[in-house]
């Protein structure tokens, strides 16, 4: 059975961090809905590039399908304003905190995990990353320098730079070590 994430895209969310994961965790047969947090099929992300969603926050909601049960994973890109208007969505919040507290795989890079991870409480205790400078913002939980840090069914990154090694770490945790690196030789990786 195939795992399913969830990658959520709010406007002015980081292209590489969202695109990059994507396209990662599609190679390696994981199904991934990219969904939009407002209504719009195309949301333009901090650079300007518009990436066409696959769903909504509101069309998962009436489906019933925005719930822990029908998800694996979910995905925050970073970037501003787009790390500001995840937080700003109470459906999103709510979700978050049922997926961390069902063990399932919450995963966020650069301005997310200070921005929206933190104020709900999600990274208290555990180690995490962020977008350099961020940490400052983050009470309660520990703060590595590292590019990815995995603490359980956290995983962290650090910005776009980092985002291939976030995609494959995320492969590892959601399918097997063997997959991920599988993708990572496909892309060329280094490793």
């Amino acid at each position: 059975m195939s795992k399913k994430v969830l990658v959520f895209l709010a406007e002015g969310f980081e292209e590489v961090e969202a695109v990059t994961p994507i396209d990662y965790l599609r190679r390696a047969g994981i199904e991934v809905c990219a969904t939009a947090i407002a209504g719009n099929a195309s949301v333009k992300g901090s650079h300007g590039i518009p990436v066409t969603a696959d769903s909504s926050v509101s069309a998962l909601s009436q489906q019933g399908r925005l719930n822990a049960a029908s998800w694996d994973g979910v995905l925050l890109p970073g970037g501003i304003p787009g790390a500001p208007n995840l937080a700003a969505s109470t459906e999103v919040n709510a979700l978050l905190k049922e997926m961390s507290d069902a063990g399932k795989a919450v995963c966020a890079i650069c301005a997310s995990p200070a921005v929206v991870l933190a104020p709900l409480g999600i990274l208290n205790g555990r180690r995490f990353t962020c977008f350099p400078g961020l940490e400052e913002k983050v009470s309660g939980a520990i703060w590595s320098e590292d590019r990815v840090v995995i603490d359980r069914h956290i995983i962290t990154s650090r910005g776009a730079g980092t985002a291939a090694e976030w995609s494959i770490a995320i492969i590892s945790n959601l399918l097997d070590e063997a997959t991920a690196q599988k993708i990572a030789k496909q892309v060329l990786l280094k490793a």
